[in-house]
């Protein structure tokens, strides 16, 4: 059994301008870290979910504490995640000042051990902000017209349908590909499937035309056709149909494909940071989320409603945890030791 430590320690540490601006400016002893200079570790590269999530922290932030330091951005690229989670649990990225952005897709690898030998208890799950949900996306001049076309290639012969997205094999959106490949009655390692270190750079690579499907998330497609990229969604993995951006856009259900796939947004910390601190943040994002013009600022980084923060988002970690093993189990996915 490989183990997921080594992987990790092979993998680049790169740190952007910024990271560690907020650990440079600590706030005084005894101060609300909330209220304090702060920043958003971005797990990946530009454009991606990870970015909107943090943008949002910032955002929601302020609008309820405007005389506060905007929160910083800082970007961590590396195992879409792995390496910040690596970081956090070893205590070479942490402290009071430092909030990690999380989608369910890090949930589905801590699953799987692919964060490296630590537990989800090595981090503190402080707010879900929102939730995006997986699309279907093509060229806007591919020949896949519909979601059925799609299926129909995948049935026929599917070596010759190339995904791409952000995350290796067993990363969400490959497991959105391989529910594909199933439910079109394939094998999902038969499957053509090309890496990327975040949704932002498999769009721009969708934009080329080299790779034909895209099974990414809602909110990094929508952004990138906001700013003119040539992309077309052809399903949106959601129980309904959504209004906002993807009003029009039918569900992979409404379309004889039984596939849901929800992604919720959010931020967590350092285990070892000290209760009252962690507190601290709690209710800053509880107050964030409850103020009046939240929805339209959750609805403005293209996110559907879904709100959750201590106790009760750790709950819900641990439930995701439990289906996310069950479903790698299911699809034959390799689990990494701890």
């Amino acid at each position: 059994m490989p183990k997921r430590r080594d992987a990790l320690r092979a993998l680049p540490l790169v740190l952007l301008p910024g990271l560690g601006v907020a650990t440079r400016v600590r706030a005084a002893a005894g101060d609300d870290p909330s209220n304090a200079a702060a920043e958003c570790v971005i797990p990946a590269k530009a454009g991606g979910g990870f970015d909107l999530t943090c943008a949002l922290a910032r955002d929601s932030l302020q609008v309820v504490r405007p005389g506060r330091p905007p929160l910083a951005q800082s970007f961590l690229p590396g195992g879409i995640g792995a390496v910040a989670f690596d970081r956090i649990a070893t205590g070479r990225l942490g402290g009071p000042e430092v909030l990690v952005a999380f989608s369910s897709g890090s949930l589905l690898n801590i699953a799987q051990g692919r964060f490296g030998p630590h537990s989800a208890s090595a981090a503190r799950w402080i707010a879900a902000l929102g939730t995006d949900y997986g699309v279907v996306a093509v060229h806007r001049d591919s020949p896949f017209r519909s979601l059925a076309d799609i299926m129909a290639a995948l049935r026929r012969e599917p070596s010759r349908v190339v995904f791409g997205a952000g995350g290796t094999v067993g990363s969400q959106d490959w497991v959105k590909a391989a529910l594909l490949l199933r439910a079109a009655g394939r094998d999902p390692k038969s499957m053509r499937f090309v890496s990327f270190e975040g949704g932002g750079d498999a769009l721009n690579a969708l934009q080329g035309k080299h790779v034909d499907v895209f099974p990414g998330d809602a909110a990094e497609a929508l952004q990138a056709i906001a700013a003119g990229a040539a992309v077309r969604i052809l399903a949106v993995l959601s129980e309904s149909a959504l209004g906002g951006g993807l009003t029009g856009i039918p569900t992979a259900r409404s379309q004889q494909v039984d596939l849901v796939w929800p992604t919720v947004r959010g931020v967590y910390m350092s285990a070892e940071v000290a209760e009252p601190a962690l507190r601290a943040w709690v209710d800053a994002f509880r107050e964030a989320m409850a103020a009046p013009g939240f929805p339209a600022l959750r609805e403005r980084h293209r996110l559907y409603p879904f709100s959750l923060t201590g106790a009760a988002l750790e709950a819900y970690v641990a439930t995701s945890l439990a289906q996310y093993a069950k479903l790698a189990t299911e699809l034959g996915l390799r689990r990494w030791s701890r």
